[in-house]
């Protein structure tokens, strides 16, 4: 008598046992699959009030693991060939270094989200309006037309509103404030941001650029490769990259913590000559890194001897005092 093969076995080997290369699939596939969505529901919330390229890199590598997952179940049984291990082995090693990577890098991304008190400044106040938008926020005083203008680059996957508060209480003095919402949290990612601001804002006849920590580097990089435009930087424990030292158009100002875990004094006192001669150093005694925003602590932060909420008006009024003199 003839045995017809069970068709409901593809894919599998004798005794109705998976092939090695359809479990390899399925581990690949459940994890670009799993991964991506734990990452989302755990910081959903900041994730969609962030620039949305994280989001669509969260979506894209879930359906690579449910491209994997129904390749595999589609997959019909082989015909027999001949084994070809080295090639097998190298696809294999190639599909877990590039898994490793890009799921390594999206957990390594996850942000710090901002704390509830910052969330909330999103609504605003009497005198001043917040406006949010995908790539951007908008804090701008609710009379007048402001002159002046701040463009804020974050510090690298801190939640853009965590900025809000203090920024509020620059732009309530008249200034109209932008908030970068940089892609995957990264200021490199977002150099050229600064020029649709100007751009579509002829009213604003003075610019200054700022940023926290790593976006602080991408801020000075912007004022030293557009001289003319911006006429002032501001540094949250932060310092440049390339020399402004000769730079007699640029108004800088220098806001560190002594306490910061992470832009020590040492860092601050190192780039001096990178910065003209007359800029502006406010040192904040006992302040952390993680007090230029509200976005709780941070680890590897220092520990701080002053309260956030007696930190922050310095870093507000060190701002002001920048702008006022411009």
């Amino acid at each position: 008598m003839t045995t017809v093969p069970d068709e409901g076995l593809a894919g599998t080997g004798a005794g109705g046992r998976r092939r090695p290369r359809a479990r390899f699939t399925v581990v690949l596939g459940i994890l670009w699959l799993v991964v991506p969505l734990v990452l989302f529901l755990l910081d959903h919330s900041v994730l969609l009030a962030g620039n949305p390229a994280q989001v669509i890199a969260l979506a894209a590598s879930g359906l690579i693991g449910v491209v994997l997952l129904v390749r595999d179940r589609s997959a019909p049984n082989p015909r027999p060939r001949k084994a070809r291990p080295v090639l097998r082995a190298l696809g294999r090693v190639a599909g877990v270094l590039v898994t490793v990577v890009v799921l390594g890098a999206l957990v390594w991304l996850r942000p710090f989200g901002a704390t509830p008190e910052a969330v909330a400044a999103m609504s605003g106040s009497a005198d001043v309006r917040v406006m949010d938008a995908p790539a951007h926020i908008v804090i701008a005083p609710t009379s007048g037309t402001p002159t002046r203008g701040l463009i804020f680059q974050p510090g690298a996957r801190v939640d853009p509103r965590a900025y809000v508060p203090m920024l509020s209480e620059v732009s309530r003095q008249g200034v109209i404030v932008f908030v970068v919402k940089q892609p995957f949290g990264i200021g490199f990612l977002a150099t050229t941001a600064p020029h649709a601001f100007i751009d579509r804002h002829p009213e604003v006849t003075s610019w200054t650029i700022a940023g926290h920590s790593l976006g602080g580097v991408v801020a000075a990089g912007f004022a030293h490769d557009h001289p003319g435009v911006v006429r002032g930087l501001v540094l949250w424990a932060s310092y440049p990259v390339d020399s402004l030292a000769d730079r007699t158009d640029l108004t800088v100002a220098s806001v560190s913590g002594t306490s910061d875990g992470f832009t020590t004094p040492a860092d601050i006192a190192a780039s001096r000559p990178l910065l003209p001669g007359d800029t502006a150093y406010t040192a904040v005694a006992g302040a952390v890194h993680s007090y230029f925003g509200d976005y709780g602590d941070q680890p590897g932060d220092g520990t701080p001897t002053v309260s956030r909420a007696e930190a922050q008006p310095q870093i507000v009024a060190a701002t002001v005092a920048l702008l006022d003199g411009l």
